[in-house]
């Protein structure tokens, strides 16, 4: 299996519902940063996995609609927790309709999974993976 890696940040500021979330029930900020992997058994018809320059522009533009918001007040999450692990999948589902669209390229659309890794600091993450549909 081929990959490409892409990586960007964003930050948010969010609280959580439920007593194992302790201090973080109040309203706190992070700083995600964001690995991006893209995988492929193949490589395309120009020898790549996904052009790597469409790839950060696309993984800008989904972490554009999070960074400086405050979770809590968007819509899209009202009564969930914005764990890293929910955002990692949001992410992820965001980018899986960018590729369908052809966002990244017409090849892109024969990526066979990714995978979505949110560093909350240097010392702990989360991911979502999962093929991709279709």
């Amino acid at each position: 299996m081929y990959t490409v890696c892409v990586r960007d940040h964003f930050m948010i500021a969010h609280s959580f519902e439920g007593e194992v979330f302790g201090p973080a029930q109040n309203l706190h900020g992070a700083t995600y940063v964001v690995d991006v992997e893209f995988r492929r058994p193949e490589l395309d018809s120009d020898g790549v996995v996904v052009d790597i320059g469409l790839a950060g522009k696309v993984l800008s533009e989904v972490l554009a609609d999070l960074n400086f918001r405050n979770l809590d007040d968007e819509a899209a999450f009202k009564g969930r927790n914005t764990t890293t692990e929910f955002l990692a999948s949001v992410i992820f589902a965001r980018l899986c309709e960018r590729v369908a669209s052809g966002a990244l390229g017409g090849n892109a659309r024969q990526i066979a999974s990714m995978r979505v890794t949110l560093h909350e600091s240097h010392v702990a993450w989360a991911a979502y993976e999962s093929e991709l549909p279709g």
